[in-house]
């Protein structure tokens, strides 16, 4: 026998109280053990829908494809919490059913409780082209604000962070560590350098602090920006307190297996309360994910830099990188390794004593997950540099081979903070005494992120 179907769920409790009477309350059970479906309506208006769903689950398996049955059983399994329970019996009703409106408006909802914001927008949409009424109508454009609201929220990706340090330098400077130096254009002759220009060591305190933000413009496409600044104070030697910043810009695009970035970045960098140089850079990045575990890249970037004085504008140069590396995870992707291979071409443009450089380095570094707050990270780097002009003072072609390394630990107070101690080694050895040099630097950073 059919029966007429009235609209549901604008109002819930008028709206139950009508959809329900007219599928039960006119109806009597088929067997004497089926359970009450005029008790299990009362529950649910009463605010006990898990009760209802208590009463009704028993016999599921016995009365599901009895539209009044399901229907009821949705309703007190949506209420109580059980969105994927109540899935399953709507859609049993809406096979037998498909324009059951009421039905389709609560799988709307369940769906949209599950986080299946695209399916639930959809029998949304499906619900308000029946043109129902102005109560229920209010109800559907109030869900759809609200995914409206998720969805853009899952398109723009937010992150900032503010961090401390404190440390020991042994080269604040990033000089040779000799005091005196021959210079064979001279005959050999020594010549005692300046201190500033001789390895000096200092205890420091950094501040530093970032932001990032990401934005989805269309599938696969997204538009992003940030930029980072940084202060660093020595105890004494204050010559060499510095400020740096940094801001970037720029567009990705993702597939399944791939994302491509392309950068536009400028950074400023400050020593002593002066402008020291400028860089301007471009760079595209292309990522590969093989396969859950194994993750390919490569890199390249252009960087103009620019020095600000007359006296050092000498050393401008533009710096090309063309680079490649892979990424392999380990432990869910909580431990990695990682490895990297670079070559480059420095370009003298301003006449720099040592001429053109060419660049070839390497890079392998990994992180392990120790505790389930604390992960161990470590670092080697190797680059060489070898030039093309005699510098004319030291009668020799410059080269330099540059050495790093640093290890440290992540500690991870709660989900914002972290405390990171690490140590730092840098040897560069080069043919020109005046630029070799040995750094290293112990320090513990307090860092807060913001997500």
């Amino acid at each position: 026998m059919n029966k007429k179907k009235s609209w549901s769920r604008g109002s819930h409790a008028r709206v139950l109280a009508a959809v329900l009477s007219a599928f039960i309350l006119t109806s009597a059970p088929a067997y004497g053990a089926d359970p009450d479906l005029g008790e299990a309506q009362k529950l649910v208006q009463q605010g006990r829908a898990a009760d209802a769903y208590n009463l009704l689950a028993p016999h599921e398996d016995r009365l599901a494809g009895d539209v009044k049955f399901d229907y009821l059983l949705g309703i007190a399994a949506l209420d109580s919490g059980k969105p994927d329970k109540a899935t399953l019996a709507f859609e049993r009703v809406l096979a037998v059913d498909p324009n059951f409106a009421g039905a389709r408006l609560d799988m709307a909802r369940a769906y949209y409780h599950l986080g299946d914001l695209t399916r639930a927008r959809a029998e949304f949409d499906t619900v308000l082209a029946q043109n129902p009424p102005p109560a229920a109508q209010a109800t559907i454009k109030r869900y759809l604000e609200a995914i409206e609201k998720q969805e853009q929220a899952k398109k723009t990706a937010k992150s900032a962070y503010v961090e401390i340090s404190y440390g020991r330098d042994s080269n604040v400077n990033n000089s040779t560590g000799q005091g005196q130096i021959s210079v064979p254009a001279l005959g050999n002759l020594i010549f005692t350098l300046d201190p500033t220009n001789v390895k000096r060591g200092d205890t420091y305190a950094l501040l530093g602090a970032g932001a990032d933000i990401a934005h989805e413009v269309g599938e696969g496409y997204a538009v992003f920006a940030g930029g980072d600044v940084r202060y660093r104070a020595n105890e004494s030697a204050d010559r060499f307190n510095y400020t740096s910043a940094l801001g970037r810009t720029g567009m990705a695009w993702s597939n399944e297996s791939n994302v491509v970035r392309g950068t536009l970045s400028a950074d400023r960098y400050y020593l002593d309360d002066t402008k020291n140089r400028s860089g301007t850079a471009v760079g595209l990045d292309w990522r590969h994910t093989i396969d859950p575990s194994n993750l390919f890249n490569l890199f390249s970037t252009y960087t103009r830099y620019r020095f600000a004085t007359t006296t050092l504008a000498v050393n401008d140069f533009d710096q090309y990188l063309l680079g490649a590396g892979g990424l392999r995870l380990f432990d869910n992707g909580r431990s990695a390794l990682n490895a990297m291979f670079f070559v480059g071409f420095e370009d003298d443009t301003n006449g720099r004593a040592d001429g053109n450089k060419n660049i070839r380095g390497l890079r392998f570094g990994g992180q392990l997950h120790v505790h389930e707050r604390a992960d161990v990270f470590a670092s080697v780097g190797a680059q060489r540099g070898t030039y093309d002009r005699e510098n004319a003072a030291f009668q020799t072609t410059r080269a330099d081979n540059q050495y790093d390394a640093v290890a440290g630990v992540i500690w991870r107070l709660d989900s914002a903070w972290s405390l990171r101690p690490q140590v730092l080694y840098i040897h560069n050895n080069s043919n020109i005494p005046i630029y070799a040099y040995k750094r290293s630097d112990i320090s513990i950073t307090l860092r807060r992120d913001f997500r």
